[in-house]
């Protein structure tokens, strides 16, 4: 009995060594982002920067970290090595198809703007450019704007605290409660109206119907339907009227 004891604590151990957490694994495992960066790189130096690579290869180790199960058949090593390099080709892949296209298009833009300046004595503005061109300057500048090449950057070098981009959209803690308050106090003061008060709200703004639907349903016309509705939010209001102040 002793014995037995002693291995099932042994396997409990084990399975809880064998089980790290998406963190640990990630932590782990970001030396092997940056071996498989370098080694891409090598490569293809010419159409991506290393920085680039690590970080869309990051990006995919935390993916894969989430996504991970163990099944003892695969080790989480493999499974990354696989989606990094993955992540990484699948992005050279997108950004040579966008890159052959934006290559004529910009050879084109430069070749325009090199003849205006050889007519000009001078480099171009924009406006001028766009007039050799033949096209309008929100044109020209939707060129520009396509021929230019895709850039990342390190998250912790961007991020800020009061940047919109990374600003939280969820609600605040209390924002939570007060619109649960809100919601208690709204379903407590419809339950204090009339049957018929109460239906037209259910009908109005649950189920979206209009006022000639809802008299169908109530046998009324739809200008009665109006006075109920007004009545209704009139009891609402005074009934909430610590909301409203």
């Amino acid at each position: 009995m002793h014995a037995r004891a002693e291995l099932a604590g042994g396997l409990v151990y084990a399975r809880r060594q064998s089980a790290p957490t998406p963190q640990q694994r990630v932590e782990a495992n970001l030396g092997l982002v940056r071996k498989i960066a370098w080694h891409v790189f090598g490569r293809v130096s010419s159409a991506i920067e290393i920085g680039d690579l690590v970080q869309i290869g990051t990006i995919a180790l935390l993916e894969a970290a989430r996504n991970f199960e163990e099944r003892g058949v695969a080790a989480f090593t493999t499974y990354a090595t696989t989606r990094i390099r993955g992540a990484m080709i699948d992005q050279l892949r997108r950004q040579a198809n966008m890159c052959r296209s934006a290559l004529v298009r910009r050879k084109q833009l430069n070749d325009a703007r090199r003849e205006a300046e050889q007519a000009l004595g001078r480099p171009p503005s924009q406006m001028e450019l766009a007039a050799h061109m033949g096209i309008t300057i929100e044109a020209l500048q939707a060129e520009i704007d396509a021929t230019q090449g895709v850039h990342y950057e390190n998250i912790d070098e961007v991020y800020s605290d009061h940047s919109q981009w990374f600003a939280d959209e969820g609600e605040m803690p209390d924002e939570t409660l007060e619109r649960k308050d809100l919601e208690r106090a709204l379903a407590e003061g419809i339950k204090t109206l009339p049957e018929r008060e109460a239906m037209v709200l259910q009908l109005y703004y649950v189920e979206e119907l209009n006022l000639d639907e809802i008299g169908a349903v109530l046998g009324v016309g739809a200008a009665r339907v109006c006075q109920i509705k007004k009545a209704a939010l009139d009891r609402m209001r005074q009934g909430l009227s610590e909301w409203t102040a």
